[in-house]
């Protein structure tokens, strides 16, 4: 069964998960549709990076489920959410510094077949110009934004339906940071889904056509990411104050 555009992409229903005994998610509910920019907002230890990694399958969930494409994850690998289309770029992730460019990008695609993968690295590339410049050069040669690139790089070549950018600014200059935005516009446009976690408020709220904020492990906010006083929501929702809807 495939979901409808109501039902959304990726459905999280009741999620609840953490590390061993402590409980770090409660009860997350969350739509992804299909071909949309949610940008999921919060301050740190809010649960953030946690919940992505709940929903890529590197983390085991306590109960509740998420559904992608109309299919529960339940159980599901890394490996198996990414060969569905869901493909999560971890924040601080790091490269291959010994390796090229190239061998970093053909080994996101280690198995997919020669031909075809090729061709993935080649419209990974298009995205990023001041690094397929360099595609022979060894990643460590990189500055940190251009390595920064080639992990969100790594991640197209798996031709997600759905890419999770956790932080994808992190240590990236103003310019680059618009560099990673502009990519993330341009796989909306080309009707990729993208779960845009993220500090930077104002640029992610431009960009993101939904939001929702957590806190203390829980959704706090949700709204259209056009939403009047959605600043001032968003700040009331950060200090505990629960907001409607």
């Amino acid at each position: 069964m495939h979901t409808s555009a109501h039902d959304g992409l990726l459905r999280v229903q009741g999620l609840n998960a953490g590390y061993g005994k402590i409980q770090i998610l409660h009860d997350i509910d969350m739509v992804v549709g299909p071909g949309e920019i949610v940008a999921l907002l919060g301050p740190n230890g809010a649960g953030k990076s946690t919940l992505m990694r709940a929903l890529s399958g590197l983390l085991p969930w306590m109960s509740g489920d998420v559904w992608f494409d109309g299919k529960s994850l339940r159980g599901s690998t890394p490996r198996d959410a990414a060969q569905a289309g869901l493909v999560h770029v971890i924040e601080g992730h790091h490269v291959f510094t010994q390796l090229s460019v190239h061998d970093n990008l053909a080994l996101a695609g280690y198995d997919i077949g020669g031909s075809e993968r090729q061709a993935r690295i080649r419209d990974a590339l298009a995205f990023f110009p001041e690094i397929a410049a360099k595609i022979k050069e060894r990643a460590g040669a990189l500055s940190g934004g251009q390595q920064q690139m080639l992990v969100v790089a790594q991640g197209l070549v798996k031709r997600p339906r759905l890419l999770i950018l956790d932080e994808p600014s992190a240590g990236l200059s103003p310019v680059l940071v618009d560099r990673v935005f502009e990519v993330a516009a341009r796989l909306r446009d080309s009707g990729t889904s993208v779960l845009l976690v993220e500090q930077l408020v104002e640029k992610s709220l431009a960009l993101a056509d939904r939001v929702y904020a957590m806190a203390h492990g829980e959704i706090v906010l949700q709204a259209n990411a056009r939403e009047a006083d959605l600043q001032t929501r968003l700040e009331e929702a950060y200090f505990g104050h629960h907001v409607a809807a």
